[in-house]
C-alpha cells in the first residue's frame, strides 16, 4: 500500500519497504517575502540539488517512501542544526540560515539580513514540520518492520573550492564515521562504485553526513542512516541552466538503484 501526505512546505510519499529517501535540498520555493529580501543571486537558487526527485523516480516502484520540501535551502536549512551549530568544526560551511551562495555570493540585500526573530519564524514555519514528519515516519516504519534505513539524497557540484580541493569523488558516502549506521556499510557502498568502473567513490570522506543523518541514524534502535552526496556532473549540467541530461542518467541510475537495494539488505540483515 502507498499513500501520500502533502503540506505547505513538504511532500510525503509513503512506500511500502523500510526505507525512507529523504532529499532536504530538492526544494527550489522562496516566499515572495523572503525573495524581497534577497539578492538577485539568490532567486536563481544555485545551490539547490538539482533534479534529485526527478534521478531517484525508481524509487517509488520499489516500494520507497520519499519525503521532500517544497522551499529552497536559501530559506532554511533542513540539514542543519536546530541551533546552527557548524557540523564540520574548523571547515567552512553554510548554516542554518545561509547568507551566502557557496560562491560567497551575498544572499540578501544590504541592512536585509534575517534577525533572530525571523531566524526562529522559519524554523517554525519550514524546519519543524519537515523534521516532525521524518520523525514520525521513521517510527511508523520501525514499529511496522522493526528495522529502517533513511537515504539521505544530496548532489552537489563537482567542484567547490570553498568546501574541498580539486574534484569531488563521484559517490560520497556517509555515516557520521561508522556512528549512524549498520559497520561497514558505506565502505560497502564504495567498494560497490569502484567495482562498477565508471564512478569514483569514497566512504566518510569530506562528506560524513549532515545533521538528519547524524540526529537520526541510531543503529542500536533500528534505525540506520546512510547519507550520499553525489557529483551533479554524473547526470545534469553544472552550469546554469542546470539541465537533467538524460543520457548521463540513464547511465548513473542502475547503480544507484542497486546500492539503495544493497544498503537496504545490510540493513535488514543487521
Amino acid at each position: 500500500m502507498t499513500a501520500s501526505n502533502t503540506s505547505p512546505v513538504f511532500s510525503l510519499h509513503e512506500g511500502s519497504l523500510p526505507l525512507l529517501i529523504s532529499i532536504p535540498h530538492v526544494g527550489i520555493g522562496i516566499p515572495d517575502d523572503i525573495a524581497a529580501t534577497m539578492t538577485p543571486a539568490a532567486l536563481r537558487t544555485e545551490d539547490c540539488d538539482w533534479h534529485l526527485d526527478r534521478l531517484y523516480a525508481f524509487a517509488r516502484d520499489l516500494g520507497a517512501s520519499i519525503l521532500m520540501p517544497s522551499h529552497a535551502r536559501y530559506v532554511i536549512d533542513l540539514n542543519r542544526p536546530p541551533d546552527g551549530a557548524n557540523l564540520y568544526p574548523g571547515q567552512d560551511t553554510t548554516g542554518l540560515l545561509p547568507v551566502d551562495t557557496f560562491d560567497k555570493e551575498p544572499l540578501y540585500l544590504d541592512g536585509q539580513l534575517p534577525d533572530e526573530a525571523e531566524v526562529a519564524r522559519r524554523r517554525d514555519a519550514y524546519w519543524k514540520p519537515y523534521h516532525e514528519a521524518l520523525a514520525a515516519h521513521l517510527a511508523a516504519l520501525k514499529a511496522r518492520h522493526g528495522k529502517v534505513l533513511l537515504w539521505e539524497a544530496h548532489s552537489i557540484r563537482s567542484q567547490v573550492p570553498r568546501f574541498f580541493e580539486g574534484r569531488l569523488p563521484d559517490f560520497n558516502f556517509g555515516t557520521s564515521n561508522g556512528a549512524s549506521a549498520v559497520a561497514g556499510l558505506a565502505e560497502a557502498l564504495a567498494e560497490m562504485v569502484e567495482r562498477h568502473g565508471g564512478y569514483t567513490a569514497i566512504a566518510n570522506g569530506r562528506f560524513k553526513g549532515g545533521y538528519i543523518t547524524r540526529q537520526y541514524g541510531q543503529p542500536t534502535e533500528g534505525v540506520h542512516a546512510v547519507q550520499l552526496e553525489l557529483t551533479q556532473i554524473t547526470y545534469m549540467e553544472e552550469q546554469m541552466p542546470y539541465a537533467y541530461d538524460e543520457t548521463l542518467a540513464a547511465q548513473v541510475q542502475p547503480l544507484l538503484q542497486a546500492l539503495v537495494k544493497t544498503a537496504l539488505e545490510y540493513v535488514t540483515a543487521a
